[in-house]
């Protein structure tokens, strides 16, 4: 969904919820874009241009998805992509709402300061780093999809080793542990 498109990234590292960006589109490249390429059926060469866009957009066309060519978290959530889920303050959509639902809260979908504040509560109550973002960690705690298991948390953070030098958060920082620390080109 656009709405689930642009969303604000946190300079601040994160220990157990590791993600800086929470899209994937156009001119972007890294980990999750190969595997978003990977779950689509294409070359996997972790740039994301062309062919992935039209190949995303086919995806979210066929599954009821706004066909915008940006995937966040309703397009990753209905791909199976649950490593990549991040939902934060700016964060919309239907997964927000199953979020909020878990949470004990009025459902509107938009990921705001409430919400937030009600993910660092139960954060800090079961034993998670009180961040308020709501990445594999913290769903998978919720148990708010069952297909979020210690495997699929562990998928959503990388080895030191393969992490590269970082270009491409919103605020030109990304945690060292995520995926997300191999994207580059957010605003080339």
């Amino acid at each position: 969904m656009r709405a689930e498109a642009e969303a604000s990234a946190s300079r601040a590292p994160r220990a157990k919820e590791d993600i800086a960006v929470s899209i994937l589109k156009k001119g972007l490249a890294g980990t999750p874009v190969k595997i978003l390429q990977e779950k689509l059926g294409l070359p996997a060469d972790g740039q994301f241009g062309p062919k992935t866009e039209e190949a995303l957009k086919a995806y979210q066309s066929k599954n009821g998805l706004a066909a915008d060519g940006i995937a966040g978290p309703d397009t990753f959530a209905a791909l199976g992509l649950y490593e990549l889920i991040l939902l934060k303050v700016g964060s919309s959509g239907e997964t927000v709402k199953k979020l909020q639902t878990a949470l004990g809260l009025d459902a509107d979908g938009k990921f705001g300061s409430g919400t937030q504040k009600a993910v660092k509560e139960y954060q800090a109550k079961n034993g998670l780093d009180a961040d308020g973002f709501a990445g594999p960690a913290t769903l998978a705690k919720l148990a708010l999809f069952a297909q979020i298991t210690p495997e699929v948390v562990a998928k959503s953070q990388i080895a030191p080793q393969d992490a590269a030098p970082v270009e491409a958060s919103a605020t030109g920082e990304a945690p060292a542990k995520s995926i997300w620390a191999t994207i580059k080109g957010f605003f080339s």
